[in-house]
């Protein structure tokens, strides 16, 4: 019996029995979405139907807002692109060194603006770049100008079937929900900053609580992208996106407040027991659900400072109850967003979007390294007229367009390689021992069908091959070469898979020789950038608002998620929450409004003392030192008045004081 229960056993870890009914979903959906493309394309006697097949592959996505953005994107990229190489082709036909040139400025620019952007316009330049590469590396050999209109339209349309195709089966089989991922990711996140908040307001300063800390700033900026996909699929998310906006820029303003209270509990000597013991109290009233703002303010009341001359704990007891109400503010809109209907309005404060800056140099050394190598490359084939030179191209084009904003190019170049090297062998036995003995379409689609299923089943189940999985799907068309009539010549098809791999090999030598920039020179870029904002915020009229220049900081931070290098990691995150803390102090006193012409004069002399101590280049230490020593007279010459309105500034410039002080190790 024991034999049977293990054989009972492995046909459970079948990929179709191990499959839920999501995957199942899933798997068939684009299964259909790739057979249906490839048979509109040969109905409408494309001469690469498998275009198509790999437009349905690249457009699949598990939401609905996925792929209309990703559609969306596809489209208008191929569109541009297309238009490109019509126009680089067109001129060019007789000049090669001149096509050479045009194409590989082209790719440049598209790898370069793709880098600046993210979501649909990356995407859509990333398309626009390798769908002029394919079109234009084809007509290489192209000796009639009509010609080269007739291959464009030919590769536009096999794009756009396919395309139309992964819609239509999302509208017969959805997935789940966009919008309903959305506001489950928002609700968590709200809760789990309540957790933050229980971590990070203690005495102790580790590795974890610094991780921590990122975890929910990049998991803000994710949720960001979620909100993009949900503008997509619903026309309620588009109504209400700009209280998603104002959402998100709270959840990250609530970050930040309890990073300030943190510092200025870490500066704090001998905070009061009673302090701790309602602000304990508080936190796990938040986590049971207690949000009346009555009940709360009965226990903040508790921890309210007797002595009105303890600015220390009037500017913690200040920040914390700005902290509850933040709290309850963002809880009250999402509980209006999730009620309200396609006819409710909604008016929350105005929000720019979430920042998406890139880094500049990075993207103008990506774009100049596609330029040496497709240059190099057509060159190579101009003066060597390999006839398999147009794959070769095609794929380095991809290679270099797709993987510059990639953060370990060289290692997804090496998964292509070994992609392409299984798909070269696969594909033979494929062709040469099935295909050839095929005389009519739907007897390949039987064969085709349940192999893209368990592909498909086989990327969802194994998360570490997923990438490998992926890639066998998408390039898989291309490399059985279905065309329209099929053609079986044995050496074209080695020589072309020969000239796939070769171009994949040359993006790999060259992203190994021509290196992207290590973590350490990014997060320097990264942290001088940061300092030159943090200048312009202490200006009479800042280029960015608190909101603008808060979100900037984040998304600053968040480039270096996936850094190997810790100490470039630490040293971002420093500077980000350092310079943030300081901001908003700088805001508070900006707009703190006085009678008093010597209170003015101290608030005007701190905000100039700032300004002279951080520049782009990095701390004046001198200067934070004799500036720290000045706050702290400055804050003890203001708590002996016992003033209420000095005490206040007092409160202010010692979380300032906060801070500053965590730049003299730097």
């Amino acid at each position: 019996m024991k034999p049977v229960n293990l054989t009972l056993l492995d046909l459970k870890q079948l990929p179709w029995l191990k499959a839920t009914s999501p995957q199942w979903r899933y798997a068939l959906r684009n299964t259909i979405a790739m057979c249906l493309a490839l048979s509109i394309a040969y109905g409408l006697q494309l001469d690469e139907p498998y275009w198509a097949m790999t437009s349905a592959a690249v457009v699949s996505f598990p939401t609905v807002g996925g792929v209309i953005s990703k559609s969306l994107g596809r489209i208008v990229g191929s569109m541009l692109g297309a238009t490109a190489a019509l126009i680089i082709a067109g001129h060019t036909l007789d000049e090669p060194w001149l096509f050479a040139f045009s194409i590989s400025g082209w790719l440049a620019v598209c790898t370069w603006v793709s880098n600046h952007h993210q979501n649909n316009v990356a995407y859509a330049f990333s398309l626009a770049g390798y769908t002029a590469a394919i079109i234009a590396f084809t007509t290489i050999n192209v000796v009639e100008i009509n010609s080269i209109w007739t291959i464009a339209q030919a590769r536009v349309c096999e794009v756009i079937s396919g395309i139309l195709c992964g819609a239509l089966m999302m509208m017969i089989l959805p997935s789940t929900s966009d919008g309903d991922a959305l506001i489950n990711s928002l609700k968590e996140m709200h809760s789990k900053l309540i957790d933050h908040a229980i971590m990070l307001l203690q005495k102790e300063d580790t590795l974890t609580i610094r991780q921590a800390h990122e975890n929910v700033i990049g998991e803000i900026l994710t949720i960001n992208l979620l909100r993009i996909q949900a503008f997509w699929s619903h026309y309620r998310f588009r109504r209400q996106n700009n209280v998603l906006k104002y959402v998100l820029h709270q959840q990250l303003r609530l970050t930040s407040v309890i990073s300030s209270l943190r510092r200025m509990l870490l500066n704090w000597d001998n905070p009061p027991e009673s302090m701790f013991t309602a602000m304990h109290e508080l936190l796990e009233a938040i986590v049971r659900g207690e949000t009346d703002k009555y009940y709360l303010a009965k226990i903040l009341y508790r921890a309210a400072p007797t002595d009105s001359a303890d600015y220390r704990h009037r500017a913690f007891w200040e920040r914390l109850r700005y902290f509850c109400w933040l709290y309850l503010n963002i809880a009250r809109w999402l509980r209006q967003f999730e009620r309200a209907d396609n006819h409710t309005d909604l008016n929350p404060p105005a929000v720019p979007s979430l920042a998406s800056e890139s880094d500049g140099a990075e993207a103008s050394w990506n774009a100049l390294r596609t330029f040496s190598v497709i240059f190099l490359a057509t060159g190579f084939c101009i003066i060597t007229q390999w006839d398999a030179g147009d794959s070769a191209l095609t794929l380095a084009a991809i290679s270099c367009v797709l993987y510059s904003s990639s953060p370990s190019p060289v290692s997804s170049a090496t998964l292509l390689i070994k992609t392409l090297g299984l798909l070269s062998l696969f594909t033979f036995v494929m062709k040469f021992g099935f295909m050839v003995q095929v005389t009519v379409l739907w007897q390949f689609l039987v064969v085709l069908f349940p192999l893209l299923i368990t592909m498909q089943l086989l990327k969802l189940q194994q998360k570490k091959r997923a990438a490998l999985w992926g890639q066998l799907i998408v390039f898989m068309g291309s490399f059985l070469a279905l065309t329209n009539p099929p053609t079986y010549d044995y050496q074209d098809f080695m020589n072309q898979n020969l000239a796939k791999v070769l171009g994949v090999a040359l993006v790999w030598l060259a992203y190994s020789i021509l290196r992207p920039s290590s973590d350490k020179r990014r997060g320097r870029r990264h942290i001088r950038a940061l300092r030159r904002e943090f200048i312009n915020q202490l200006g009479r009229h800042p280029r960015l608002s608190k909101n603008e220049f808060e979100s900037v900081v984040y998304h600053h931070i968040n480039q270096l998620k996936n850094s190997r290098d810790e100490q470039a990691h630490l040293w971002l995150m420093r500077w980000g929450v350092v310079l943030l803390n300081c901001s908003h102090v700088a805001w508070i006193l900006r707009e703190w409004k006085t009678d008093s012409a010597a209170l003015a004069s101290i608030r005007d002399a701190v905000l100039r003392d700032l300004q002279s101590i951080i520049s782009e280049r990095g701390v004046h230490h001198n200067p934070l030192n004799d500036t720290l020593k000045t706050l702290q007279e400055r804050i003890n010459k203001l708590s002996d008045s016992r003033q209420a309105e000095e005490i206040e500034l007092a409160g202010v410039i010692w979380r300032l004081y906060c801070s500053l002080s965590r730049l003299q190790t730097t």
